[in-house]
């Protein structure tokens, strides 16, 4: 259940930033790039903040009825966003879906935590990240098929794909979470509300929360980034058919999708091995600190260059430190949590999430309109160095400034460059990181003393 969702849900992620935003891009929405950052910062605090509170629902009232409820909610949001076209309209599918999300996530992974033993959460969260990223290799080649019919398509199979899930619900077998049902649901926020403000809790999520500001705009920014700058030609020309744009102004190029589907591969393949020699290696805060490190290293080499190489090599940095890091991070919860709590401590595994993640998306957003995006540097350049006064539309911004300049689109893209430098975009992210794991170190060091934890 949980890839089918996967495969349904990154269906629609990583192609969604190129539908809202980009500026020329045919059947998309055209909503500016802060407008993109707004709609990424709710749909990160609805899908993300909610599974704090439903966590402790799902102990409470059963972790097979919020899986239905979830999966109903979730479908209703992929028909909202097919046929939404105004901001406000589309703005609601987004977050109907972000809940369903949200409902989703603890009953699932609440279910699969009770099953574990100390013994066996590393290599046990090691499999489950990779299933999850079976799903997210899966969804965008979906996507990529479903939008040679048309962006609506994109969004109405993937409400069909994740209702599939109702079917697999029928065969579900409850699992007891072990908490108390007679407690009232104001009794279930309550104690959500009372175990956050213990001290080591808080500081380890908001130390991640830094970090999940970054983390997340492989997803947010990048599929932009590489739309508009990133030259794939010398690769793409290798590669069957179905891994190319349908754009071919600078040449043959890999789809986003399919240079953001390096990640989950590389997480499928490694995930599982990496995840057993991490746990005989390394403690888990050790390892959750290394993975910070090299995914801020690995998303800034990313969008360093034009260069598909450079990018890739990113995104493989960046996935090994992923790796390092994401399943950790579930299972130190998992581990530290009571046993009458698992998936009211799956809830709290998103609240850096929720922070990061939706001040990230609206900083991002800011940041790339202003620095990064190629139209918008398009205009720039046409209003201080041309002096042009009647600036076109932003869907017409690079294709103006090509006639004018009487050049090739990559040739201008090339000018556009370097002239504006887009990559340092990506600094204040990669800094992020690093400052998370610095914050870590010292979190690290006072977490030897805590005995009765097994960190």
């Amino acid at each position: 259940m949980e890839m089918i969702e996967r495969v349904a849900y990154y269906g629609v992620r990583v192609v969604i930033p190129i539908y809202i935003a980009q500026a020329d891009e045919i059947g998309g929405l055209h909503f500016s790039q802060s407008d993109k950052g707004f709609i990424f910062m709710w749909w990160a605090l609805v899908q993300s903040a909610l599974p704090v509170f439903t966590g402790g629902l799902a102990d409470r009232y059963g972790y097979k009825r919020q899986i239905a409820v979830a999966i109903l909610l979730k479908g209703v949001g992929y028909i909202i966003m097919a046929t939404q076209r105004a901001f406000w309209p589309f703005f609601a599918g987004c977050l109907v879906l972000a809940a369903g999300t949200a409902i989703f996530k603890p009953p699932i992974q609440g279910t699969f935590v009770k099953t574990l033993t100390e013994k066996t959460s590393g290599i046990g969260w090691g499999f489950f990240y990779m299933v999850v990223n079976v799903g997210g290799f899966l969804g965008p080649p979906l996507a990529h098929f479903l939008y040679g019919y048309s962006w609506p398509m994109v969004f109405y199979g993937c409400a069909a794909l994740v209702s599939m899930n109702l079917l697999w619900l029928l065969s579900y077998r409850g699992v007891d979470s072990g908490a108390d049902k007679s407690t009232r649901v104001w009794q279930v926020v309550a104690t959500t509300a009372r175990n956050l403000l213990h001290a080591r809790l808080l500081v380890f999520m908001l130390i991640a929360s830094v970090f999940f500001a970054a983390l997340m705009q492989l997803w947010d920014m990048l599929p932009n980034f590489i739309v508009d700058w990133v030259d794939s030609s010398s690769l793409a020309q290798y590669l069957p058919q179905f891994m190319r744009s349908r754009d071919f102004s600078r040449g043959p190029q890999i789809t986003q999708e399919w240079v953001i589907n390096f990640n989950p591969l590389l997480i499928i393949m490694f995930v599982a091995p990496l995840s057993w020699y991490v746990n005989k290696k390394m403690r888990r805060l050790t390892s959750i600190f290394w993975g910070f490190v090299i995914a801020s290293l690995g998303l800034y080499l990313a969008g360093s260059s034009m260069s598909i190489y450079p990018c890739l090599a990113g995104i493989a940095c960046f996935s090994l430190g992923e790796m390092m890091c994401s399943p950790k991070i579930s299972e130190y919860l998992g581990v530290i949590a009571p046993s009458d709590q698992k998936a009211l401590y799956m809830g709290y595994a998103n609240i850096p999430v929720a922070v990061g993640w939706g001040y990230g998306s609206f900083a991002g957003g800011q940041i790339y309109e202003r620095a990064g995006e190629k139209a918008g540097l398009a205009l720039k350049y046409m209003s201080e160095v041309l002096q042009v006064k009647e600036l076109p539309d932003r869907s017409r911004a690079f294709a103006a400034l090509t006639e004018m300049l009487g050049q090739t689109p990559a040739q201008v893209t090339q000018l556009l460059w370097d002239q504006y430098d887009p990559s340092r975009v990506w600094v204040p992210f990669a800094v992020a990181g690093i400052v998370a794991a610095i914050a870590l170190f010292v979190f690290n060091h006072f977490a030897r003393r805590w005995q009765e934890i097994n960190v």
